[in-house]
């Protein structure tokens, strides 16, 4: 099952440490141009790891690191540790406080394309994404920044143990979600095996990071062909991860909207004229009133048209219609009757081009999507509602995966608290 272990991170020099706030940075898939340029002005900032300028090559990252190590930028840990990662945070509309605990360890990078995997995915990857990170990994030997997994601990027992790190932080900053993030460490080799024995009875779902995971499982592949006397214990094997426990209640999933852009001949008269075919079609006074509207309602979505907003809901006598072959449990999806009654049926856009189609993009934030459809920037949205814990374990534990954008889990992780190397002299503990 799972194997994990500790590892000496990479980490800001202790005088930059009291500064850390400055020097982290938004992970390289949700991060915004604006937040990307001005990050770029500090020129040790952690985005010049994680998102190089577009015109750097993964060789200019793997100089970058290297001087930041020759300057005392980053120093390496002495100690083999697992650090421990509370992020703090509320919701949208809630005052309620909330805490996601988990720690940041390495593990090993088994194939999940394999029945023996150690670690289960829920979506697919897009192949150019992969090669981009491979590249980077392949030339720098490191993981700058943590994927999220999941494993189960429905007696939190780890918790203890996490708690009394807390007590003595080593980082303490706000991100630019308004997140307060903190950072500890346990040495104790007693304690990090507890973690470790607790890991290995199970399977580590991943919540957040397919393309930089699957490049740890390319690279670990390309290295294993070209080395004779692999061990398994060889540091290309390993990518850094944060996990937390899938059975806390401050585990959250956002829903993340489809937008449509660029269909040649759209029209919003014939688009719910075909849709009329399949669902059932309310208007709405207020767009904003949608997400209650839909809320616990099987196959129902909000479609926006700039001031104009609808609540469509499938007729139950069509749904077996859905014609993709894909178990019961994915063709009962939300998402997956949005893609195939919405999107493929009348949209136009067939499913096997869904992935990489230049007319669907991703949007977590309604209001923006409200804002993109006013001013053209869309054709229109659709507005979904968030999946539970216990469909996407249920949909991991099938071998099958969600569509794409699925699932958000938030808080995102940062980049800059730590990074993790695989070079053999830096990670042989």
């Amino acid at each position: 099952m799972a194997n994990i272990r500790p590892f000496k991170a990479w980490r800001y020099n202790n005088k930059l440490g009291q500064q850390i706030g400055e020097l982290t940075s938004p992970l390289f898939d949700v991060i915004n141009e604006r937040q990307r340029d001005e990050l770029y002005q500090n020129e040790i900032n952690s985005i010049h790891l994680s998102v190089p300028l577009q015109a750097d090559t993964p060789e200019k990252a793997n100089e970058t690191i290297a001087k930041w190590k020759a300057e005392g930028i980053i120093k390496q840990d002495p100690l083999p540790a697992i650090y421990v990662y509370y992020q703090h945070f509320t919701l949208p509309g809630s005052t309620k406080p909330l805490t996601r605990k988990g720690f940041i360890c390495m593990i090993e990078a088994t194939d999940w394309g394999k029945p023996d995997s150690d670690i289960l995915r829920h979506e697919n990857t897009i192949p150019h994404s992969v090669k981009d990170r491979v590249d980077v990994l392949r030339a720098t030997e490191l993981n700058v920044s943590p994927t999220h997994g999941l494993y189960r601990d429905e007696d939190f027992e780890l918790e203890q143990y996490m708690d009394e790190s807390m007590r003595s932080p080593i980082y303490d900053s706000e991100d630019y979600q308004g997140v307060r993030d903190v950072l500890a460490v346990i040495h104790d080799y007693k304690v990090i095996q507890k973690f470790a024995n607790k890991v290995k009875q199970q399977k580590i779902i991943l919540a957040d990071g397919h393309h930089r995971l699957e490049s740890s499982i390319q690279y670990r592949e390309e290295c294993m062909a070209n080395n004779a006397n692999h061990t398994g214990a060889e540091g290309y094997n390993f990518h850094m991860m944060y996990l937390t426990n899938g059975a806390s209640d401050d585990l959250r999933i956002l829903p993340t909207h489809r937008l449509i852009h660029r269909i040649e001949d759209f029209s919003q008269e014939e688009l719910l004229e075909k849709l009329g075919e399949f669902f059932h079609i309310k208007p709405l006074a207020d767009p904003y009133d949608i997400h209650e509207i839909i809320l616990g309602k099987k196959w129902a979505f909000g479609l926006l048209f700039g001031d104009d907003a609808y609540k469509i809901r499938l007729k139950p006598e069509v749904h077996e219609k859905l014609n993709w072959k894909f178990p019961q449990l994915l063709k009962d999806l939300d998402l997956t009757v949005m893609h195939y009654f919405v999107i493929e049926k009348c949209l136009g856009i067939p499913g096997k081009d869904q992935r990489k189609s230049p007319h669907i993009s991703f949007e977590r934030n309604f209001a923006v999507c409200v804002k993109k459809t006013l001013k053209g920037e869309a054709q229109c949205a659709l507005i979904t509602k968030e999946l539970d814990m216990e469909t996407v374990e249920k949909v991991c534990a099938s071998g099958h995966t969600l569509p794409q954008k699925s699932t958000y889990f938030y808080p995102k992780v940062i980049c800059g608290y730590l990074f993790g190397s695989i070079k053999e002299d830096e990670f042989t503990l």
